[in-house]
């Protein structure tokens, strides 16, 4: 950490008790903020008070679900940044919020701006591009999650300056390899089988579907396989009916699993995989891909597909195999080739582990973004 972190005030839509990769992301980084130098700003959602009541840094709830960058929210988030003596406030995502950015800057505080990626389709709604563009051009720094994401931000907003790159990253201490996942390989129905495990938001980037039409090629050369799905979506009726027109027991979907009990689903599998792609032309790609990184700490070799930043979430032939994401006998064989050599899953595991510890806690990324902070409020 810097020898001063700045006051922080971070305004935000995505903050826990909703749930969601980039409400986790947000999270993390002012949970590993020294706590008397960050306050947050953020909508209501039911159980936030529950939430809020075991924080070491103070919660500020809007009276509605969504903020908006209304004249309204930007004179209580003036009114909070003075309460707070913050040196800067931080918004929690590329849009809509930072279009108050500007606003702001005339009272005399200085933004900065964090983005996940749905920018660069956001970007192309008519009417929004110019708002956007001026938005993060007045901020002091403008951070993303993956070069590619830095890359198409840039492009779709015709930024002159560089985004600085700040991936996620996960909590090394929860998701390790000594965590106990039998309890949850007998919920699954994997006792004594070969089994694959994804974990995301089912909705058809992810590249579910993929996964369970690939499974008649992966039974073929390995009978004891199965697929064990958590999470939930809209997209899950359409797996239901995939998985109906394979042979019992192939494929189990769990379900929406509580957050406590992640660490035992990466624990169960014997390989991850996710083969996520890209669609509408590239307009909604895989920003990063955190369970990627959840799976290595957890010593888990993976599969990953090739979409936006996905393929920096891994290491191509040494932590994970990445593989055609639209091509199931692709897929197929990635998952067989790290199925059926349990030495080269296990270095793969390992590999990922120690990139994990190496690169990718959250108490590096929270320095990372204090050091970003620190020069952008100077």
């Amino acid at each position: 950490m810097p020898n001063e972190v700045p006051r922080t005030l971070i305004v935000t839509n995505d903050f826990p008790p909703r749930m969601g990769g980039v409400q986790q992301y947000v999270f993390n980084l002012a949970a590993n903020l020294p706590s008397d130098r960050v306050a947050v700003f953020a909508p209501n959602w039911p159980g936030a008070r529950v939430h809020d009541a075991g924080l070491p840094f103070a919660v500020h709830r809007w009276p509605s679900n969504r903020l908006l960058p209304t004249g309204e929210a930007e004179r209580r988030a003036a009114s909070l940044a003075r309460e707070h003596a913050a040196d800067i406030v931080l918004f929690g995502h590329g849009f809509p919020l930072p279009l108050m950015g500007p606003r702001l800057v005339k009272r005399g505080i200085p933004y900065a701006v964090l983005t996940h990626g749905a920018e660069v389709w956001q970007a192309c709604v008519p009417g929004w591009t110019g708002a956007m563009r001026r938005a993060l051009r007045c901020a002091r720094a403008v951070t993303a999650i993956s070069r590619y994401t830095a890359g198409a931000i840039r492009a779709s907003l015709g930024l002159s300056e560089p985004l600085t790159l700040l991936p996620p990253a996960v909590d090394e201490r929860r998701f390790e390899p000594s965590v106990d996942g039998s309890a949850m390989r007998g919920a699954f129905g994997a006792d004594g089988r070969r089994l694959i495990v994804s974990v995301s938001r089912l909705v058809p980037r992810k590249g579910h579907d993929v996964l369970i039409r690939a499974m008649p090629d992966v039974t073929r050369i390995l009978p004891d396989a199965m697929l064990a799905i958590a999470g939930d979506g809209p997209y899950r009726g359409e797996l239901e009916r995939l998985a109906a027109t394979l042979p019992p027991g192939t494929v189990h979907l769990a379900g929406a699993v509580p957050d406590e009990d992640l660490p035992a689903v990466y624990a169960a599998g014997d390989v991850f995989a996710m083969p996520c792609r890209s669609m509408y032309g590239g307009l909604e790609v895989e920003g990063f891909g955190i369970v990627y990184l959840e799976a290595a700490a957890a010593a888990k070799a993976v599969v990953a597909g090739r979409s936006g930043g996905a393929a920096e979430a891994v290491v191509d032939g040494e932590t994970a195999v990445v593989a055609e994401p639209r091509e199931p006998k692709a897929v197929a064989l990635a998952i067989v080739s790290l199925l059926d050599d349990k030495q080269r899953s296990t270095l793969y595991g390992l590999a990922g582990r120690r990139r994990v510890e190496g690169a990718f806690t959250w108490g590096q990324r929270a320095a990372e973004l204090a050091n970003v902070l620190a020069e952008a409020a100077g």
